[in-house]
């Protein structure tokens, strides 16, 4: 039976109606990481302003940062379908289950990310716009077409592009960039390792059987526990650096040190569980969020 045959009949490959078509190019912009993204954007905002920034501003900022992501991950989507295909975690994905075809999603794609950064530089600035199509650029042809497929330090410096939404936040209130927002980049940066070698630890034969160099697969699992442990120590370092380079208050403090310890214990306990990767895979989106709205706060009240 032919490819085409098989697209055909397969019961998954054409989504039915307009709902359908729809929901398939959103799903592949991988709205759930948008979110994680735009969660540390308005607290970078917010932290530039020590104010509420304005909400068109923020509406603005967020339409921009969903347009140049969406259009990151879409292109993601594209070039690694076949990784995705192998993969059962991904395997239900609209490329690998051909509800989308590879060309209408490279298009797709790209106008997401040439409208970002258009509608960034009408609305915000011409810097927020660079940023983050410079995110975009770096997410596509630094992390998935080379250090993806080539390099178990894939996600560390890949990790680059996910850390960019504070950068434009910061961008889109002021025009420019301090210390903060480096340092704030620099938190996310390093709290992507821990966090997605403990989904890798999760899901090695996967990556394994794609042929995706990660940590557990080149290294095994307790070279990735001990590197997860280390970049958490990195990352609660630099979140209490935060403390202090961006004039923070005790409440930002004393919220950073708490979910430090959290974070160091859960890394810990890690050591010793590998079954409880996902745990703490889930706990590290919460720990950024939870973080991230300490930051608000402090910027709105303290």
């Amino acid at each position: 039976m032919s490819s085409a045959e098989v697209r055909i009949t397969d019961p998954r490959a054409v989504p039915t109606g307009l709902a359908g078509r729809v929901g398939a190019y959103v799903a592949l912009t991988k709205p759930r990481i948008i979110e994680l993204l735009l969660v540390t954007t308005v607290p970078a905002m917010i932290l530039a302003e020590r104010d509420w920034p304005g909400t068109w501003l923020v509406i603005a900022t967020l339409i921009g940062g969903t347009l140049s992501a969406g259009g990151a991950n879409a292109i993601n989507n594209v070039i690694d379908r076949d990784i995705d295909e192998v993969m059962r975690r991904t395997s239900h994905r609209p490329m690998p289950t051909h509800k989308v075809e590879p060309r209408p999603a490279l298009v797709f794609g790209i106008l997401l990310g040439i409208g970002g950064f258009g509608w960034l530089w009408a609305t915000t600035n011409l810097l927020a716009a660079v940023l983050s199509t410079a995110a975009l650029l770096f997410y596509v042809f630094v992390y998935t077409l080379w250090l993806k497929r080539s390099s178990t330090q894939n996600i560390v410096i890949g990790g680059a592009a996910g850390a960019a939404p504070v950068l434009v936040g910061w961008a889109a209130v002021t025009g420019s960039l301090e210390v903060a927002p480096w340092l704030m980049f620099a938190i996310i940066f390093y709290w992507t390792p821990p966090h997605f070698w403990a989904l890798s630890l999760r899901y090695r034969e996967d990556y394994e059987r794609a042929g995706v160099p990660m940590l557990p697969v080149v290294h095994g699992e307790e070279a990735t526990k001990r590197s997860i442990g280390l970049y958490s120590l990195q990352l609660v370092a630099l979140t209490l650096v935060l403390y202090a380079a961006g004039s923070m208050s005790l409440f930002y403090l004393a919220s950073a040190t708490l979910l430090g310890v959290a974070f160091l214990l859960g890394a810990w306990r890690l050591r010793s569980h590998t079954d409880e990767a996902m745990r703490f895979f889930n706990f590290s989106n919460a720990y950024l969020t939870l973080l991230f709205g300490a930051i608000a706060i402090d910027g709105l009240f303290f």
